[in-house]
């Protein structure tokens, strides 16, 4: 999973139900997590007794904690483990109930869900987690217009109906909706006190098995188990360390050395590097995400369909992708991940053959045809990461070769997520990013190509929508399809919209990245997940340090 939760992921939150029409809930979520203080090695308690210590090597450094406004990966890693939802997956994409009794109640066709909380679910600061709580946590990111809007939006009202029982009215039969219902539970009187100190971790409080210690950014975070944690399991290990290290081969050398006992994201060229380390191995699952090209169908000459098509034939991705992605990713061939791809039975093969060879004749043909200048230069932006950069750098040097300029110009995120989403020409032509989501297509389809306030310049940084009547009619058929609880007519809407998205080519879909790790010997049960990225202390797993 990619480092930004536009991933643009909003990497992230990407949490899945598989109830209303599907298969249902079953058995009953671990841990989640919190945080307290502890000593700064975490080699002994503060009565004296031993303690454990895991130590993970993160790509990039947590910057917020508030989960109301929180955006990134890194972050949400962090938090993940200290505070709970309602809901959250098991080993892999199915969902369990964490802080809810049990399966909520569906009726208005499909428009209201109810959802009894645990009797005994408490936060850490001792206070019973409510129904108000679960209202506010749901209702904040709308009323404050957090980035996070898009996410809840198609609630219409949400109802205390008692202290443990919670009423979701929707303002129409969402079907993924089940998704939603892992969203963060926090309490609400500790935030409102001071939201500043909610977001530094200072005051953040939540309901899971750990609780926040300190953080530094750049430096470390801290997140320490919670003796009086309400549920079970009780975490093994009493620590967790996370440590910012971007460099790559950098990252890896500190699994090597036992500096860090688990690192995030095995570059490909360090595959065999870690393979190759005694007392280490890799833990690795495909992600649920999405890696693109894309284009500026607001300005410039790139709102032409045949422009994008040209720089479709300046390069060739099976190539790109196979020389900087593989191992640690897999080409992919439409906005959606393979493992929804197969369950939805979307025409893959079909989309497989839209791109192009790499063809630098007919690139000059088709600028030549759009009237693209002699001298135009093409501006190609890329956040902070190799991959993305070498898929750019890809597409500026064939695009050199047809005969145009093309410059790339790596950004750090903040400049980066400000610029994509400006539609400006001067800003960029073509950008590459990722996305990660939940197991259905409307968390990459709605996200992705949506054209309402709560994506056209929020995470939609192609503007396509508004680029021709047929774009326009593309993408409101992810809008309907949206707004339809009946799975065959979505899909078809889906494949309708996504074919000629693709044929229009707002996106040149590159791959998809597995959420890899490199786990040294003496660390238990860590696991991988395809949504998640990791989990430490679960139903299904629970993380211990022998060393």
């Amino acid at each position: 999973m990619s480092d930004e939760k536009t991933f643009h992921s909003k990497l992230n939150r990407r949490r899945v139900l598989q109830g209303l029409g599907g298969v249902g809930l079953a058995g009953i979520a671990g841990c989640s997590g919190q945080g307290g203080s502890g000593d700064q090695t975490g080699n002994t308690t503060g009565d004296g007794g031993s303690s454990t210590k895991l130590k993970i090597g993160q790509t990039k450094s947590p910057i917020e904690f508030d989960p109301i406004v929180l955006n990134d990966v890194p972050s949400t890693e962090v938090v993940d483990r200290v505070v709970e939802g309602l809901y959250t997956y098991d080993e892999s994409t199915g969902i369990v109930p964490v802080l809810a009794t049990g399966e909520p109640e569906v009726s208005q066709e499909g428009t209201r869900y109810v959802v009894e909380i645990e009797e005994d679910a408490t936060f850490s600061n001792g206070d019973a987690v409510t129904a108000e709580d679960v209202k506010y946590s749901f209702e904040a990111p709308v009323k404050e217009e957090t980035q996070n809007a898009s996410e809840l939006n198609m609630v219409d009202t949400i109802e205390a109906v008692d202290e443990k029982t919670v009423q979701f009215d929707l303002k129409y039969a969402f079907a993924p909706f089940p998704t939603t219902l892992t969203w963060y539970v926090i309490p609400k009187s500790v935030r409102e006190e001071d939201k500043d100190a909610f977001n530094t971790g200072d005051a953040l409080i939540g309901s899971g098995p750990f609780t926040f210690e300190g953080w530094q950014e750049g430096d470390y975070a801290r997140i320490k188990a919670d003796p009086e944690y309400w549920g079970e399991p009780k975490p093994k290990v009493d620590e967790v360390e996370y440590v910012p290290v971007e460099e790559a081969t950098t990252r890896v050398t500190t699994l090597k050395n036992g500096e860090n006992d688990v690192v995030k994201e095995i570059p490909p060229k360090q595959y065999s590097t870690v393979r190759n380390i005694e007392d280490a191995s890799i833990e690795e699952v495909p992600g649920i995400g999405y890696f693109y090209a894309a284009f500026n169908c607001k300005e410039g000459p790139t709102t032409d369909p045949l422009v994008r098509e040209g720089v479709d034939y300046a390069f060739n991705m099976d190539q790109a992708v196979s020389n900087y992605v593989e191992p640690t990713g897999v080409r992919q061939y439409s906005p959606y991940p393979k493992t929804i791809a197969e369950d939805w039975g979307f025409p893959v093969d079909e989309w497989k053959q839209i791109p192009h060879d790499k063809n630098v004749d007919k690139t000059k043909e088709l600028f030549d045809e759009a009237g693209v200048p002699d001298d135009y230069s093409f501006r190609i932006i890329v956040p902070p990461d190799d991959k993305r950069q070498q898929i750019g750098t890809s597409i500026s040097n064939g695009l050199k070769e047809a005969g145009w300029d093309a410059s790339v110009q790596r950004l750090d995120w903040g400049a980066f997520l400000d610029q994509y989403i400006s539609g400006s020409e001067d800003d960029y032509n073509i950008y590459t990013l990722g996305w990660s989501g939940t197991p259905d297509p409307d968390a990459f389809s709605y996200y992705m190509f949506g054209a309402d306030d709560s994506t056209l310049g929020v995470t939609d940084g192609t503007f396509y929508h508004d680029s021709s009547d047929k774009a326009a009619t593309a993408t409101e058929k992810f809008l309907q399809a949206r707004e339809s609880n009946d799975q065959e007519e979505r899909k078809q809407l889906y494949v309708e919209g996504t074919t000629t998205v693709l044929e229009d080519r707002a996106h040149l879909p590159a791959y998809n990245l597995k959420n890899s790790f490199g786990v040294k010997d003496y660390v238990d049960d860590f696991a991988s997940h395809p949504v998640l990225s990791f989990t430490l202390c679960t139903g299904h797993n629970n993380v211990s340090v022998n060393k």
